[in-house]
């Protein structure tokens, strides 16, 4: 929630038709993950007041695009999942034993 996160910015990684990138991974944002975020051109740390988003620090909890999370995966930058709050439509990107692989403890 402090983050307000997720896809209607109501805490909860929920998805819809229109959330096209699947915000339905919840994350715990690490220094190196954002650095990683930002190089492939999506600044997560820098404050952007126009869209209501103050930025992410490193222990936040973000709902990140599935896709997104998968890349960092692949990368070797991946955050750690909270499984339990993370939505069963991110499978349709991410492998079920990636994810239990990155769960937070």
């Amino acid at each position: 929630m402090d983050p307000l996160t997720g896809w209607y910015r109501d805490g909860c990684c929920k998805t819809d038709e229109h959330d096209h990138g699947s915000h339905t991974v919840c994350a715990v944002m690490t220094a190196e993950f954002l650095e990683f975020s930002r190089g492939v051109g999506n600044d997560l740390s820098t404050p952007r007041p126009e869209y209501h988003f103050p930025c992410l620090k490193p222990g936040d909890q973000w709902c990140l695009c599935a896709m997104r999370w998968e890349q960092a995966r692949q990368a070797g930058v991946a955050p750690r999942v909270v499984l339990a709050a993370t939505n069963v439509a991110a499978l349709r990107y991410c492998a079920l034993e990636d994810l239990q692989a990155h769960a937070s403890a």
